[in-house]
């Protein structure tokens, strides 16, 4: 077999990290990245790999359990510790997909907005629609997701790259950004943001779900850890792009972004018109990825928490599904309030889930009876554990911002 041949099968094989970095990788991800990098230049670029590697330990948990056991991950959590703690899960991940969604909706409006010049408010109406179409009529949601999501992923990679190209970064500092420094540590709302937007917990839960989907067994073990790799490392590399292109074209000319869109304004001013529809291009895929497979993560999730089935093809999920499709959708359209009070809204409500899902995963995978022989072994507990702490300073970080910031209210 040649070189080509085997890259094709290799790419073929993948699937289910590649939807896992499609949902992580929203506009939020991505004015984040943007903002961090042209405010504070090369010198976060530690976290993102910090990040990366938390969020490749606890994907890679849950596709282990995918591949050894038939049962869903949430089922046997309920069956082992208790429907309440499934049930709570499901319902916190639910509530967090939900209130996303309105950052997905803005995100595809000021992409579409750049690209065609169509107000912002009419695009959640086209795209919402067409994602609801997608999951009804959709013979095989999963083989549909896995080929949209690879393609939308390509094309992210594609668009920010030649951005980044355009900007010329400095080899040298690019390499200094990447080693922690005390004076960065410092500021734990940089490294909070950070970590937020790659170290997804309900994400990294669905590998599990998207590993089973695909049919994996204990005979593609191998297979299953290899696209848990592959998908993270396409998440993480996106990151870096994003910041490093920022860094590179904006940090040195003092201007700092505050949103995706502000990004792909200070390129045009640099580069010309192009690079602001091949960012918004980037921007679009982002966000329509994410609006898509975080709703069917949440809904899914919460069906399969409340024990009301956990596959695309049953009914449940897909009316959770279209709920959080719909809720984020009539936001963006409609809402008229604070939009800053609502993003904090939203992320107040997945604090909760992202410390039981950790627990969750971090019990099943030690649980002999479930996994067997593949149960975590020290080395997988204790880097589990370092990537708990991790998030676990972030929850505790961002909890003091939200009760501050309402305290003003």
């Amino acid at each position: 077999m040649t070189w080509y041949k085997k890259i094709g099968t290799a790419i073929r094989s993948l699937g289910p990290g590649f939807i896992i970095a499609s949902v992580v990788l929203g506009p939020g991800s991505i004015t984040v990245s943007s903002r961090i990098g042209s405010e504070y230049g090369y010198s976060y670029l530690w976290v993102i790999a910090f990040a990366a590697i938390s969020m490749l330990i606890y994907t890679s948990m849950s596709a282990r359990f995918g591949v050894t056991n038939n049962s869903s991950i949430l089922q046997s959590i309920a069956d082992n510790y208790g429907r309440w703690f499934s049930a709570v899960i499901g319902i916190s991940a639910f509530l967090a997909a939900s209130s996303f969604q309105f950052g997905n909706n803005l995100g595809v409006g000021l992409a579409m907005e750049g690209i065609t010049g169509i107000p912002e408010r009419i695009w959640p109406l086209i795209f919402t629609p067409m994602a609801i179409v997608l999951l009804f009529w959709a013979k095989n949601l999963y083989k549909l997701l896995e080929k949209l999501m690879m393609l939308l992923v390509m094309i992210m990679i594609l668009a920010f790259l030649i951005n980044l190209i355009l900007a010329k970064p400095d080899a040298g500092q690019i390499a200094s950004g990447f080693i922690p420094s005390f004076s960065s540590m410092g500021n734990l709302d940089i490294i909070a943001a950070l970590v937020g937007t790659t170290f997804v917990l309900h994400g990294a839960l669905y590998q599990s779900y998207l590993a089973q989907d695909k049919g994996w067994k204990k005979g593609d073990m191998k297979k299953g850890l290899n696209d848990s790799c592959t998908g993270i490392f396409m998440l993480a590399l996106i990151s870096v792009l994003i910041l490093i292109t920022s860094a590179a074209a904006l940090h040195p000319n003092g201007i700092v972004v505050n949103s995706a869109a502000d990004m792909a304004l200070q390129l045009e001013s640099l580069f010309g018109k192009f690079a602001k529809v091949v960012f918004n291009i980037g921007l679009c895929s982002a966000a329509f990825s994410s609006l898509m497979v975080n709703a069917v993560m949440g809904g899914g999730l919460l069906s399969d928490g409340l024990g009301l089935g956990r596959s695309m093809n049953e009914r449940m999920p897909k009316i959770f599904t279209t709920i959080a499709l719909l809720l984020g959708m009539f936001i963006a359209v409609f809402f008229k309030g604070n939009i800053i009070y609502t993003l904090i809204l939203a992320q107040a409500s997945s604090i909760l889930a992202v410390p039981l899902i950790a627990i969750g995963l971090f019990l099943i995978l030690n649980n002999k009876k479930v996994m067997g022989k593949f149960k975590n072994k020290l080395w997988q507990n204790v880097l589990a554990v370092f990537g708990f702490v991790l998030i676990s300073m972030m929850v505790y970080f961002m909890y003091g911002k939200i009760i501050a910031y309402l305290n003003t209210l």
